[in-house]
């Protein structure tokens, strides 16, 4: 959500942060830590309350993902938190369907559902999540996953949640590596069995578990700005992109949070290109493979590298 659209909110249901002004709507988007990320990511949640909410910031965000060339995109939901709430997830979905029809007439732009949990709020909560994503799977709902803070709540505790998922045919995939080393990327490849890892950042500390990455080609989505906006890497040069290319693993570039960084999908890919000296084929590589790691039928895949 871009700041005009939260000021627009702010107003809309004249919440504190309207009352405090635009000031403290800057501040909210100057997050360099963890924590306060998830502060800011909280409040920004906290305006979302109608479906015609929903409908604002997905048609938004989606015409933004459009002017940069994306024709297929997976986004992530924070569905766990919209359950906290206690909204009723399939009445705000309908807004986000809404501002999604709006964008794909607009620009053929496709997109699929990933209904995210978050650890720290429990197994019971996010075996929730998974069968609300499970139960609107014909409306593009494709994936499960769970975020949030690892240091809280550990992979292994999610292991019925995730076998729950599989059986309902989801894909599954897990932010994994990023605030706490390589033992939380196993978790996710080996007890929950995801099919994709969110950051993955802490896998280069452990040559086993990279190679193994590797063999297996368990895709690792990267987010360059996110992870030095957060806080969990010190500078751009730090991050293994250019060991893990080097190793042959499976990368995709992503923006994590475009609004609340300060980024877009474009700017990750010149920032990658600028700190590691990408090459041409490289960059076509990382595209490609972008492809590749969605959860996508293989004849999907074929068809939107033949357009590639």
């Amino acid at each position: 959500m871009e700041p005009e659209a939260l000021w627009q909110l702010a107003q809309r249901h004249r919440t504190p942060l309207a009352a405090k002004g635009r000031g403290a709507l800057q501040q909210l988007y100057n997050t360099t830590d963890f924590g306060g990320f998830l502060q800011a990511f909280k409040t920004v949640c906290e305006h979302l309350r109608t479906p015609e909410d929903y409908e604002l910031i997905t048609y938004d965000a989606l015409r933004r993902l459009a002017s940069q060339n994306v024709r297929y995109a997976e986004v992530t939901i924070s569905a766990g938190v919209m359950l906290w709430k206690g909204e009723d997830i399939p009445s705000s979905f309908e807004g986000i369907a809404a501002g999604y029809e709006r964008a794909r007439e607009e620009s053929g732009i496709r997109v699929q559902w990933i209904f995210d949990a978050v650890r720290q709020f429990g197994t019971e909560a996010a075996l929730n999540v998974a069968r609300a994503a499970a139960s609107l799977k014909h409306r593009g709902v494709i994936g499960f996953g769970i975020g949030g803070d690892e240091q809280q709540a550990p992979a292994e505790i999610f292991s019925e949640v995730f076998e729950h998922a599989r059986r309902e045919g989801l894909h599954l995939t897990a932010h994994a590596g990023e605030t706490v080393g390589p033992e939380s990327v196993w978790a996710a490849a080996d007890v929950l069995g995801v099919e994709r890892i969110g950051h993955g950042l802490t896998a280069a500390r452990d040559g086993r578990l990279v190679k193994v990455l590797a063999e297996k080609q368990i895709p690792l989505d990267v987010c360059l700005t996110s992870n030095l906006r957060t806080g969990v890497l010190p500078q751009i040069a730090n991050h293994p992109l250019r060991q893990y290319l080097d190793e042959g693993l499976l990368l995709s570039l992503n923006t994590d949070d475009p609004a609340l960084f300060g980024t877009s999908l474009n700017r990750e890919y010149l920032l990658a290109q600028e700190s590691f000296g990408l090459t041409r084929e490289e960059m076509t590589r990382l595209a490609e493979s972008s492809f590749r790691a969605a959860f996508l039928t293989a004849e999907e895949k074929q068809a939107y590298l033949a357009a590639f």
